[in-house]
């Protein structure tokens, strides 16, 4: 059959076979926190990928002309994947696809490249941060016209569609290549494939200073090294800090893209990037470190001898903006994760600035910046951003530490200590238990839940309970609701304790607590945050039994 989707005669000419498959629903299709991830085999079952796309297409309000923005982290299955949603695009009445060269387009590339083109929308084709190859996960998402993850309006609309899906359609088509920059058309679809990196390399160079950059990096004065994981951000940092700020081509490590990341889990903490932390904490350490995951919006920033929290670096950010030439004039509002320490709201009371708290993920600071009710946005899970996408953006995350350094001319460490003397220190930590039994984790988050009424006044040894709840989020630009985003205990002292399952998982759920105690002695700012947290580290078992209910005897991951 042929597909028309305006309902008017088709184009002289047009000639492409359009074919309705008949499929069988999949239950288990819902988006979580940004997308759907499924292991690398889910998504190569008879019809999976597809049933997924054609709910994606058939949620919208309508695709015949529009553009639609195409690519990935390049993990395994990227390729197969794109060439398929082609050939869907093409049988569901797009007109154009811009496609990353080769299939890749960083997460917070393909958020520009929606913008700038103003595009209807985009697929982006990652699990982040999971690990890649044949018997790993994959993932997708779809991004809308302001350049963001699709809020949650659109996420249930998808499921909702994936759960009585009969049939797609798709285009009878050869595959098209994806590694020759330039445009070609297929009856009435046009096909561009773009340099995934030279928009958004143009974009950085319009936010910060790189003739300041240059010079102190072909000084001497700023030497650094960049671990790209094997993942996406490899030719973009090639690109910006070796080809145009002159960086030393070493400078930039594991800089090819894999298909499974080099073995490796692309994850820009500590413990995945070992590499770059050895170096770090080593006796030749450079002045600034960092790293980025498997689709680029994730950051880890170091420097000699110091590790920098997400949470604290998004405060620092805040403090010291008008330092970057596209936020000299300063900031509208901040906002952060709930999850997320506390430090960047202190900064917001001392300048005055409207400060927001949302549930996990991306999408819930879509509306504030789309409204200019902030600038700077940031999650602890390693993310942090502005209003230049509607995505979190690893690269953009470095430049902007390497600009404050040139400015301030002082190292990573001298300019943390220096943020903790002025707003104090709030010490933070992050304990992830990994594929929990669902059943487990479930039953934990209500063994949780029904403590909650009984906390409140309760004391355990030197910290009160003030408040214990569920972490519910009321959206002040469209006035919808989010509920049951985590569980919070906050005590007297401003101290916190957060659980919360993760949604980015594939296999089981993922337990993260999130442990945060207040300190403004100056004398105790450099405490090890294991130490100065155990005794909420303590309670925090005592409230989940998360080692008692799994026979575990530590988490898998400690940020």
């Amino acid at each position: 059959m042929y597909f028309n989707p305006s309902g008017h005669s088709p184009h002289l000419g047009f000639i492409m076979q359009i074919n309705t498959i008949t499929t069988q629903p999949y239950s288990d299709q819902n988006p979580g926190t940004s997308g759907l991830r499924k292991k690398v085999r889910v998504f190569q079952e008879k019809g999976y990928l597809e049933n997924f796309v054609q709910s994606i297409f058939d949620s919208l309000d309508e695709t015949a002309g529009k553009t639609l923005v195409l690519g990935g982290d390049g993990r395994y299955f990227n390729r197969q994947a794109i060439q398929t949603i082609i050939k869907m695009a093409a049988a569901n009445g797009f007109s154009e696809l811009i496609i990353g060269q080769g299939g890749l387009l960083s997460t917070p590339a393909a958020s520009h490249i929606i913008r700038k083109c103003e595009a209807y929308g985009g697929l982006i084709l990652s699990a982040s941060h999971n690990p890649g190859g044949p018997d790993d996960d994959f993932g997708i998402k779809y991004n809308v016209g302001n350049g963001g993850p699709a809020p949650e309006k659109y996420t249930n609309a998808f499921y909702q569609r994936s759960l009585t899906i009969d049939s797609y359609r798709i285009a009878e088509m050869g595959d098209v290549d994806l590694d020759t920059i330039g445009s070609t058309q297929i009856d009435r679809l046009k096909i561009t494939i773009i340099d995934p990196v030279s928009d958004y390399a143009e974009l950085m160079q319009s936010i910060f200073d790189f003739n300041l950059l240059k010079q102190s990096i072909g000084s001497g004065y700023i030497t650094l090294r960049f671990d790209a994981m094997h993942a996406i951000t490899g030719p973009y940092a090639k690109r910006i800090l070796v080809d145009m700020l002159g960086a030393p081509e070493e400078s930039v490590i594991n800089a090819t893209p894999l298909e499974d990341f080099g073995g490796h889990h692309p994850d820009p903490n500590l413990a995945h990037a070992h590499e770059l932390a050895e170096l770090m904490f080593g006796p030749h350490a450079p002045i600034f470190g960092a790293a980025s995951d498997g689709d680029g919006d994730r950051n880890m920033i170091t420097g000699s001898q110091i590790f920098v929290t997400p949470s604290d670096s998004l405060a620092i950010m805040a403090a010291n903006a008008r330092l970057i030439p596209a936020y000299a004039k300063g900031l509208s509002g901040v906002a952060r994760s709930m999850p997320t320490s506390q430090a960047v709201d202190r900064v917001a009371a001392a300048y005055k600035l409207p400060c927001f708290e949302t549930p996990t993920g991306w999408k819930f600071f879509g509306n504030l910046l789309d409204a200019g009710k902030i600038t700077l946005c940031g999650e602890e899970s390693f993310g942090t951003g502005s209003d230049h996408v509607r995505e979190k953006d690893g690269l953009w995350a470095v430049l902007f530490w390497l600009n404050l350094i040139a400015r301030k001319r002082q190292p990573v460490a001298d300019i943390v200590h220096e943020h903790w003397q002025k707003f104090g220190r709030d010490i933070y930590s992050r304990h992830d238990y990994e594929a929990v039994e669902t059943e487990i984790a479930n039953g934990i988050v209500e063994h949780l839940r029904n403590q909650l009424p009984t906390l409140p006044g309760q004391t355990f040894g030197e910290f009160t309970v003030k408040f214990a709840d569920e972490f519910s989020y009321a959206d002040p630009v469209d006035d919808s609701v989010s509920k049951n985003q985590g569980i919070r205990v906050g005590f007297t002292d401003g101290s916190r304790i957060v659980f919360r399952l993760s949604g980015t998982g594939t296999v089981g759920a993922t337990l993260r607590i999130y442990l945060e105690k207040f300190e403004a002695d100056p004398a105790k700012h450099d405490q090890d945050a294991q130490e100065a947290l155990a005794e909420l580290i303590k309670l925090a078992e005592q409230f989940c039994e998360v080692k008692k209910r799994t026979g575990r005897t530590a988490p898998n991951v400690i940020t």
